[in-house]
């Protein structure tokens, strides 16, 4: 897992290229991401970094966390977040250090993941993008219903996970495969150009994205064995005999 780094989304803008297109981005302040700990397979099992941020009273804050950043000398955020480090990763990360937007990279792909916005109770036509029922022939008051749920006595039941009427929004996801198009280190700012999942002030987590990353080793990896060569007294190919016959 790469690291990653935590931020809030503050709004929508539009940056212009050199051509003169208008493209639409979302601005994402990245949070002072403090380092509380650095975790190593000694004594932990695996390799992490774990980040602490915003900021928390002190009264709010347990006598054992408070011992947590005390050891780490940074200040008690509001919340923790923990990123696993490959082999060789991380090196030069210390404790007490800060997480900045120079992580990234103009035209990286990263994946961003945030809290939905809640659309309260919807129907089944907003919340599932049911098609609904006929506008007209005989059709009265049902043309936004579910329609059927069950069947007979047998099984005499709703099954659970039927896509029904409900809470829509308030959960958490991730949207990949989108574009830094500016990073603004002066400002400590992302403009990432696609949806990014959330309301303006909500806190976001952006990592580099996983399928990119796959996608770039693939292209890095080489064959493992050269193509066998013919045994000895094995019949010659086809195309090889004809040739050999001319």
């Amino acid at each position: 897992m790469a690291i990653g780094l935590v931020g809030r989304k503050c709004g929508m803008t539009r940056v212009f290229t050199d051509s003169g297109a208008a493209v639409p981005v979302t601005v994402v302040e990245a949070l002072p991401n403090r380092i509380s700990q650095i975790k190593s397979e000694k004594p932990d099992g695996y390799r992490a970094v774990q980040v602490t941020v915003g900021t928390r009273r002190a009264s709010r804050v347990t006598k054992s966390l408070a011992g947590h950043f005390a050891k780490a000398n940074v200040a008690a955020g509001a919340s923790s977040r923990e990123f696993r480090l490959a082999k060789g990763e991380g090196d030069s990360l210390a404790i007490g250090a800060e997480l900045k937007v120079d992580m990234f990279a103009a035209g990286q792909v990263v994946d961003v993941t945030g809290t939905t916005i809640g659309k309260g109770f919807a129907g089944t036509m907003k919340r599932h993008n049911f098609r609904g029922g006929r506008k007209t022939h005989g059709n009265s008051l049902s043309h936004r219903s579910p329609g059927s749920i069950g069947q007979r006595q047998t099984p005499g039941r709703v099954f659970k996970g039927k896509r029904m009427s409900g809470h829509m929004g308030v959960k958490n996801r991730t949207v990949e495969n989108l574009r830094i198009i500016e990073v603004d280190v002066a400002r400590n700012l992302l403009l990432i150009s696609g949806a990014v999942p959330g309301s303006e002030g909500g806190r976001v987590l952006v990592k580099p994205s996983v399928k990119a990353l796959a996608q770039q080793r693939r292209k890095m990896l080489t064959p493992n064995k050269a193509p066998a060569a013919p045994a000895k007294g094995a019949p010659a190919a086809k195309g090889a005999a004809k040739s050999g016959k001319k």
